[in-house]
């Protein structure tokens, strides 16, 4: 954990802690940490299980500095890369100060939804407030028995109707948080967002235009390491990056016919760079076929998803 900074000019009222996003995949964890923090901090796509690391979104006003930690979706793995992302997720709740069950209230409670619901039961000794998200998508005549089936899933301390997306009840949500987290000081210096690298960042913003790009089982094949990130004495950031897959078409798929789908991949990648850095990138990727590097504890280790 950052040393705690000594802030001798916060009121004596003043809030903090981390707050753990968890849900399954693909109901707006990631679209509601960057929404708080107002930036991208983490990728989003409409494909599940785009998350797989933890990512931390700070925000930091004069009253309360809160730690939002987003997590992988959980569901039940088929494969290493699987586990080690419900791990992550699960690691994330006992030490949070408050927990956000996040659901698609849109759709009824899947059966992730209650394998969820039964590990925070078992695992989570921290008030668990229930985020019914995606409230837009919501028909009226679904609204009373869709929350009353989210509602029976568990004892929570506090529930709200969301919508990420649009905004809907995000303050009123924020509001609830502040007003369960115990008094405290700074973790990290104010306009610091996340505690993450430009590096790992730039990484994941390539992996965003993947799976934005292409369908099917490609995205989830697909692991992206950064080999070199540095900058160039005439200007700019010079990065290379390298794009795994587990087989051959899959390799032939992310390049595409003459190289075009791989162009379209990294000019979109550059252009998401350089609104992070605010400066002008030179991102150069190549395509390596990694055999089974999901279901490999030493291949996950080697694309940066350690045990």
């Amino acid at each position: 954990m950052t040393d705690i900074l000594l802030q001798p000019e916060l009121p004596p009222d003043h809030r903090s802690g981390y707050v753990a996003l968890v849900g399954r995949p693909n109901v707006g964890k990631s679209t509601l940490l960057n929404a708080y923090v107002g930036q991208k901090v983490a990728i989003v796509s409409k494909k599940p299980q785009t998350t797989r690391n933890r990512i931390l979104g700070i925000l930091t006003r004069s009253d309360v500095q809160i730690i939002f930690v987003d997590t992988p979706g959980i569901h039940q793995p088929s494969h290493k890369l699987g586990e080690y992302m419900v791990k992550t997720a699960q690691r994330a709740v006992p030490d949070a100060d408050v927990v956000l069950f996040m659901v698609d209230v849109s759709v009824l409670p899947t059966r992730e939804d209650r394998l969820v619901a039964e590990f925070l039961a078992k695992s989570c000794p921290s008030p668990v407030i229930l985020v019914m998200n995606k409230m837009d998508l919501l028909l009226a005549d679904k609204v009373e028995p869709h929350s009353r089936m989210y509602l029976a899933l568990g004892e929570f301390d506090g529930w709200m109707m969301t919508s990420a997306t649009q905004g809907h009840n995000l303050g009123k949500l924020l509001d609830m948080v502040i007003s369960r987290l115990p008094g405290g000081p700074r973790y990290y210096p104010e306009g610091q967002v996340t505690d993450l690298t430009e590096r790992f960042i730039a990484s994941e913003l390539v992996r965003e235009q993947v799976l934005r790009f292409l369908h099917q089982e490609i995205p989830h094949a697909i692991a992206v390491v950064v080999e070199e990130f540095k900058q160039r004495p005439s200007g700019g950031t010079y990065i290379a990056a390298t794009i795994y897959v587990e087989k051959g078409s899959q390799k032939r798929i992310v390049i595409g016919a003459g190289g075009k789908m791989l162009k379209r991949i990294g000019t979109a990648a550059r252009r998401e760079i350089e609104r992070l850095l605010n400066t002008k990138v030179y991102l150069e990727l190549w395509v390596k076929v990694r055999a089974k590097w999901r279901r490999d504890d030493v291949a996950l280790r080697r694309v940066g998803y350690p045990s």
